[in-house]
C-alpha cells in the first residue's frame, strides 16, 4: 500500500487536464504504469484518484456486502456512480473526465492532496473553503479519532 504525502497545486487545461507536480510524480512512479480510478468524493465536493492497486482491495470489500440488502445495493450505487479509468500520459498530465470536472466544480486553479492511500482532486476555492470552513475542533476531532490509540503504533 502506498502512503502519499503533500498537498500540491496546478492548473487545469481547456481539455480538463491537469499536469501531475515531478514532485508527486516521483510518489506514484510504481502507479503510472497501471491504471487509476477517479470518482466523486463521498463527503465532500472533490475527487478521489485511487492507484488501481488501492481500488482493487477497496472493491473486494464492496463485493462481500450482501446485495439482497437494500441499504448495501443503494451504497454501491452511489460509490461507484461517475466512477472512471484514467491514466496519466507520457508528458505527466491526467485528464479528468468533463462530467466529474462538472461535479467538482473545477475551473482552472486545482489542487491535489494526499488522503494516505488515495489523492484528491480539488478546485482551489473548494479546497480552501473546506480547510478554512471546518467548523470542528480540531485537537479534539484529533483526540476522538487517534486519542483511543486504536492503531497502536501511532503516537
Amino acid at each position: 500500500m502506498s502512503h502519499f504525502i503533500g498537498t500540491f497545486e496546478c492548473k487545469a487545461d481547456d481539455k480538463s487536464r491537469i499536469m501531475i507536480p515531478v514532485s508527486l510524480k516521483k510518489q506514484i512512479s510504481n502507479a503510472i504504469t497501471e491504471s487509476f480510478v477517479i470518482k466523486r468524493a463521498v463527503f465532500n465536493s472533490c475527487l478521489e484518484l485511487y492507484p488501481m492497486s488501492e481500488w482493487t482491495l477497496l472493491m473486494e470489500k464492496v463485493n462481500a456486502l450482501n446485495r439482497f440488502n437494500k441499504k448495501n445495493n443503494d451504497f454501491i450505487r452511489r460509490f461507484t456512480a461517475g466512477v472512471k479509468i484514467v491514466n496519466i500520459d507520457s508528458s505527466g498530465r491526467l485528464l479528468i473526465p468533463r462530467d466529474l470536472i462538472l461535479h467538482a466544480e473545477i475551473k482552472k486553479e486545482v489542487v491535489v492532496s494526499s488522503a494516505v492511500n488515495i489523492l484528491e482532486v480539488w478546485d482551489k476555492d473548494l479546497y480552501e473553503e473546506s480547510i478554512n470552513a471546518a467548523t470542528v475542533d480540531f485537537g479534539s476531532l484529533a483526540e476522538d479519532v487517534m486519542g483511543d490509540n486504536n492503531n497502536k503504533d501511532v503516537s
